[in-house]
C-alpha cells in the first residue's frame, strides 16, 4: 500500500460493472448500523489490498464500485463538495459532475491501496452528531508506520446509512478541503472546466 497523503480520497461511484458476489453483502450492511456499513466497506478494501497486484488499477476500480456505490452517497458527496454554487449548475452539468467526481475518487483508491503488508482496520466507536449523523471512528493499524485516524460520518437516506464524509487524522474533513480548488476551477470555466480537470486526473492515475 502505498504511504496514506495527509488529506483524505474518495472515491466513488457505480459507473462500471459492479462485482455480483460483493453487492449482497455490502447492500446487507448498508441496511445495518453505521458501524456496520464500515465494517462492510473495510472488508472488501482489505480484500482488494491482498489481491492488488493481480487485479491491476482497473481490476481494483472494479472490485471498488459495489463498495464505494453502497457505502457511499457519492450523488450528495459531489454536492457537498462544490457548496452553494450546486444548485446554479443545469441538471446535466450536475450528472455530468457525477460522473466524473466518482471515476476520479475510484481510480483514487484503486491507486492508492495498490498492496498489502499487514494492514487491519480497527474500529473505535460511534457517536451520533447534533444533526443526527453519525460519526464512526475507525484506525489504519500499519505494522511498519503509525497508525492512521480514518473517521466517516455517515447520513440516513432512504433508511440505510451512507457515508456522506471523511476525516483524515480525526478531524480534516475531505469535502471542506475540496471546495475552495473546485470553486477556483468553476471559476474559470464553469462546470464543463471542473468536469474536464477530474477526468483529466482520473486518466492520470490510470497511466499510474
Amino acid at each position: 500500500m502505498r504511504p496514506l497523503p495527509r488529506r483524505p480520497l474518495f472515491l466513488a461511484a457505480a459507473l462500471l460493472p459492479l462485482a455480483a458476489r460483493t453487492r449482497p453483502a455490502l447492500a446487507q450492511a448498508a441496511a445495518g448500523s453505521p458501524t456496520a456499513v464500515i465494517e462492510g466497506f473495510h472488508a472488501v478494501l482489505l480484500d482488494i489490498m491482498r489481491n492488488a497486484q493481480r487485479l491491476g488499477i482497473r481490476g481494483r476500480m472494479q472490485r471498488l464500485t459495489p463498495a464505494m456505490g453502497t457505502a457511499f452517497d457519492l450523488p450528495a458527496m459531489t454536492r457537498i463538495s462544490i457548496g452553494p454554487a450546486w444548485t446554479q449548475i443545469a441538471p446535466a452539468e450536475q450528472e455530468a459532475l457525477i460522473r466524473a467526481f466518482s471515476e476520479w475518487s475510484i481510480a483514487t483508491f484503486a491507486n492508492r491501496f495498490d498492496g498489502y503488508a499487514g494492514e487491519s482496520f480497527r474500529m473505535e466507536g460511534e457517536s451520533e452528531l447534533s444533526n443526527g449523523d453519525r460519526l464512526v471512528r475507525s484506525m489504519l493499524v500499519r505494522p511498519r508506520d503509525e497508525p492512521v485516524a480514518l473517521n466517516y460520518r455517515l447520513r440516513n437516506a432512504g433508511g440505510a446509512w451512507r457515508v456522506v464524509d471523511v476525516y483524515l487524522s480525526g478531524t480534516v474533513s475531505e469535502l471542506a478541503s475540496r471546495r475552495a480548488e473546485f470553486t477556483t476551477l468553476l471559476r474559470e470555466g464553469g462546470a464543463p472546466r471542473l468536469t474536464a480537470e477530474l477526468q483529466r486526473r482520473t486518466q492520470a492515475l490510470l497511466r499510474g
